[in-house]
């Protein structure tokens, strides 16, 4: 009996997959656990493994095809089966192209011969039509289907200058789509590129954490002479697997996650709640986005470990190879650009924790200390947090204890 092959959910933010490539061809034996094909989510490009054993009978999902999860991408039965009626109840879903979402414009009423009575005509494969004036006009009325004109409006066409194939000159979708404006030489280029899956994610999920968690900010400069020096003695007994500045600023957070539990929490629209576990994303910049890959129990994990595992899970993360669960379940979030030479910035709150730590460049600057001027070397940092979940104070209370520990990070070996 053939069975559907469906796209699986294959993270917690996942509602559609695309297809990266098929490894494997219609007609070839596959088994349980073999990967049959690489999809892309909004997080990583993952493996996709069958569950059954068969012969995949048909490739319903080509390579670049967006689809929600539960749709149809193939289908698996014994060698030589049928697969139609699988196939037909598929067929009047459609699919996601790689670029943009299918419109569905309404097929134009014609007049029949009867009275005042319309009959939609069938839907036929749009051919062009020959050139017409730009915006044809009845009554000085222009002439587009409202859904053309929504096009042109979100798309920021001058619909007016616009040549219509429709019926009498109308301007119809296809028309908007495929127009292209005259652009003098004077004129600014562009280039238009779709986004991808995790460039969506990111747009979707931090527009809406930026409208519903009230955000405010609290930023303080850190003496980094002591941890410059921490950190090039513990260095010094391990020249290959370095400990970064990221690494002691990560662990530091945790100290002071465990000391303030009311910052390491999430609002629950009804109740705050507050996590027994320390688990730090580390915002990871990718070619087409930002991944926050998690330290998981990091206030429990010696330096050196964190270390590691920082470098294990930036390498997968670039390499487009976290799994689900190396990437979600995060309590807090350090994003650090200081490497951009960023003296200091403010950051999004990573839903649905409440706070998020920007971190600037170490920098040499003119310092006043005990009535002297001196040269220092300092570090901004910047804490976004959800005014749901955490108060002025107790922002302030956390953001002390970090810079403490941080100044004095010998604390973080005990």
């Amino acid at each position: 009996m053939a069975i559907k092959i469906q796209m699986p959910k294959l993270s917690d933010t996942m509602s559609e997959g695309r297809i990266i490539k098929w490894l494997k061809k219609e007609g070839e034996k596959v088994g349980p656990g073999d990967v049959i094909a690489e999809v892309e989510t909004d997080k990583a490009n993952m493996d996709m493994e069958a569950y059954d054993e068969g012969t995949l009978l048909k490739i319903v999902a080509k390579e670049g095809d967006r689809v929600p999860i539960g749709g149809l991408i193939a289908v698996l039965g014994e060698a030589g089966e049928d697969a139609s009626a699988i196939l037909n109840d598929a067929a009047s879903t459609p699919k996601k192209d790689s670029t943009r979402e299918t419109i569905t414009e309404p097929v134009e009423a014609r007049q029949s011969s009867v009275g005042n009575v319309y009959s939609a005509a069938a839907p036929t494969v749009p051919t062009p039509a020959p050139s017409q004036p730009a915006a044809t006009k009845d009554n000085g009325r222009l002439k587009a289907s409202p859904l053309a004109k929504r096009l042109a409006q979100e798309r920021g066409i001058d619909i007016g200058e616009v040549k219509g194939s429709g019926t009498s000159g109308r301007i119809v979708r296809r028309d908007v789509e495929g127009f292209s404006p005259v652009v003098s030489s004077s004129a600014a280029k562009y280039t238009d590129v779709p986004l991808s899956m995790m460039r969506e994610a990111i747009a979707k999920r931090l527009a809406q954490s930026n409208i519903e968690a009230p955000h405010f900010f609290l930023t303080a400069e850190v003496k980094m002479e002591n941890a410059i020096a921490f950190r090039e003695s513990l260095n010094q007994f391990d020249e290959k697997n370095k400990i970064s500045y990221n690494d002691i600023i990560v662990k530091a957070c945790a100290a002071a996650l465990k000391e303030h539990p009311q910052v390491n929490a999430t609002f629950l629209g009804d109740k705050i709640r507050m996590f027994s576990n320390v688990h730090i994303g580390i915002a990871v910049a990718i070619d087409d986005g930002l991944i926050t890959p998690v330290l998981r129990d990091a206030d429990k994990k010696g330096l050196r470990q964190i270390s590691q595992e920082a470098k294990e899970l930036a390498v997968q993360a670039r390499d487009r190879k976290l799994k689900p669960e190396e990437y979600s379940g995060s309590t807090f979030t350090v994003s650090n650009l200081g490497m951009y030479d960023v003296d200091d910035f403010t950051a999004i709150i990573n839903p649905p924790e409440a706070a998020i730590l920007a971190v600037g460049s170490i920098v040499e600057k003119p310092v006043a200390e005990n009535g002297e001027l001196k040269i220092g070397k300092r570090m901004r940092i910047t804490l976004s947090s959800d005014h749901r979940v955490i108060d002025g104070a107790l922002a302030a209370r956390f953001m002390q204890t970090l810079k403490k520990v941080l100044e004095n990070p010998a604390a973080l070996a005990l």
